[in-house]
């Protein structure tokens, strides 16, 4: 494999209307680099296929490589800096869950046609190779909401931004163009969420829920999703994460939810964000929100840049 040219993957991309979330795992002892290798060629081909096929669409694959797969694949080594086994973070009440993943694929798309082709032509590939752990399929719910009523993503990075808090930079210039992708599958409690006043909705979130505006900081509980996750470095510069979640259900089975997804130039932030809800800052100040929502899901990955998979070679 050569030293990457930069060329990301579309980790900036706004959210689209509909999202198909796999988690894979490699089996063992079977021979997987071909099939890797054909997948590396997958991600790139679907990109441009739909760029040229369906450009209105914006629809897209992103694909994210975990630290076991990252060994396993003889994929370069230094590994880059912060890819690393996602450790459970467990507070007094709620735990931040490690669950496995060797790959991860966000497949978006105005077209949900589009995004269960992608995943379609995966499976057929993956599946002789790996197990699919979990598959989720999100939708845009109403203006941008989550399930729970409150718009999700207002304080993503916007414009050239976007790329500064997602992409690694120098720090990490064999890197330099991928991201630390992170995501967590959380299934909400709406009975009695829904039994919780509006008022108190928006002290646990620190938002009106109509409006989205921010609550002030004298009025916005110091325990609220929006004080905890608002973060900044030592020098007080801010700290962002570009968010891509998803709303999913099953109103049948009464599982309803949001799939939280990360993806930011360093994995610290992000852990940062995951510390303060649930160990709480000051400790034992955790996200009110955790009472409401539980997480089941947690794992790390990094996204290389296309160049990096174009030149993925099997031995």
């Amino acid at each position: 494999m050569k030293k990457a040219d930069f060329t990301p993957q579309n980790v900036t991309d706004n959210p689209n209307i509909n999202t198909i979330f796999t988690v894979w795992k490699l089996k063992q002892e079977v021979p997987n680099k071909q099939a890797f290798a054909r997948v590396c060629a997958l991600v790139e081909n679907f990109n441009n296929s739909f760029r040229t096929r369906l450009p209105e669409t914006q629809t897209t694959c992103v694909m994210g490589i975990g630290y076991e797969a990252w060994i396993q694949l003889n994929l370069p080594q230094p590994l880059p800096k912060e890819l690393q086994s996602f450790e459970a973070i467990r507070g007094n009440k709620h735990t931040a869950v490690s669950t496995p993943g060797d790959l991860h694929f966000h497949l978006r798309g105005a077209s949900m046609g589009a995004c269960f082709d992608m995943s379609m032509a995966l499976a057929e590939v993956l599946s002789p190779v790996a197990d699919c752990l979990d598959e989720v399929q999100g939708f845009r719910y109403w203006d941008g909401r989550s399930i729970i009523g409150f718009v999700d993503g207002t304080e993503n990075p916007q414009g050239q931004d976007r790329a500064f808090y997602a992409m690694v930079g120098e720090e990490d210039n064999q890197y330099k163009g991928g991201s630390y992708l992170f995501v967590q599958k959380y299934l909400h409690q709406l009975t009695a969420w829904n039994n919780t006043s509006i008022e108190e909705q928006e002290k646990v979130i620190g938002r009106y829920k109509m409006s989205d505006i921010e609550m002030p900081d004298d009025i916005k509980p110091t325990n609220s999703h929006s004080a905890l996750t608002n973060i900044e470095d030592e020098d007080g510069n801010e700290l962002k994460i570009i968010r891509d979640n998803m709303a999913f259900g099953h109103a049948g089975k009464s599982e309803m939810g949001t799939y939280f997804i990360s993806y930011a130039s360093k994995f610290s932030t992000t852990k940062k964000m995951l510390e303060n809800m649930f160990l709480g800052e000051p400790l034992g100040n955790y996200d009110r929100i955790l009472d409401f929502s539980t997480a089941v899901s947690g794992s790390l990955y990094f996204v290389p840049t296309l160049d990096m998979l174009g030149d993925y070679e099997a031995d």
